[in-house]
């Protein structure tokens, strides 16, 4: 048990027709890549699971949503092999949540950072708290939302996106993620993000999943492709985290944190 709250985890349960995966890693959310490999998994099942009816992705904790990139494993990527791979964990949950057949609703508690803002942003429905920040810290970092940026862009639009991604250092609040489209709701208490997800979640699992799923393919419609471009843009990534400003620029993160 003190092992895995060391490395974090991903559990889940279903209960009447709505599937809850959770993560949660000690350092705010962050996210290396056995707990990014368990969640495309678990996504993935769910969407073939037949008494899943809707799925609802949260994190667990009381503070931040997901703080992205475990700083751990970017600053030991030692070659562009490796760096692909780690990158290539997001872009596989954003592509298990891309063609799951069934609605993900997201729970966002919290403050998200770089990976953090992709997840929120791939979800079908976010729901969040007034504390749900959101910050793309890349560039920052001398790398780049290129893996995520497509989730992104597809959900606020090329100019929101790019205030995101080149003022790196800012964060918007959650009243602007909601005005841009990156939140449906946003809720001044923890007891009413979470009524208001019972309650979309309940009527989801009473709905008719085929016309559901025929509502997620048009709503996801023209991305087709992102299989081979999210595999691109991590092997970008993968190449740009070896320079020496990225290295330098982690292992000031790092003593932060």
């Amino acid at each position: 048990m003190l092992q895995e709250v060391k490395d974090g985890y991903v559990k889940t349960e279903t209960h009447q027709g709505t599937t809850t995966i959770e993560f949660f890693h000690p350092k705010a959310n962050s996210l290396p890549n056995k707990i990014l490999a368990e969640l495309a998994k678990e996504i993935h099942f769910a969407g073939t699971h037949q008494e899943t009816k809707v799925i609802v992705l949260k994190s667990g904790g009381d503070k931040s949503f997901c703080a992205g990139a475990s700083f751990d494993e970017l600053a030991s990527i030692k070659d562009e092999a490796d760096g692909a791979h780690f990158f290539n964990g997001f872009a596989n949950v954003i592509n298990a949540i891309r063609k799951c057949p069934k609605f993900i609703i997201g729970r966002i508690k919290g403050r998200c950072v770089g990976g953090g803002v992709g997840l929120a942003a791939a979800v079908d429905y976010a729901i969040a708290l007034n504390t749900a920040e959101i910050k793309l810290s890349e560039l920052e970092m001398g790398i780049g939302p290129f893996v995520i940026g497509p989730a992104v862009e597809r959900k606020i639009g090329i100019a929101a996106f790019s205030a995101l991604a080149i003022d790196a250092t800012m964060w918007r609040n959650s009243e602007w993620a909601k005005r841009k489209g990156m939140y449906a709701e946003v809720h001044e208490t923890v007891e009413n993000m979470d009524e208001s997800i019972f309650r979309l979640a309940n009527h989801l699992a009473h709905s008719n999943p085929e016309a559901m799923a025929e509502i997620k393919k048009m709503l996801w419609h023209g991305t087709a492709h992102w299989d081979e471009l999210l595999r691109e843009n991590a092997a970008i990534s993968g190449k740009l985290v070896l320079s020496a400003f990225t290295k330098k620029a982690i292992e000031k993160f790092k003593a932060q944190i």
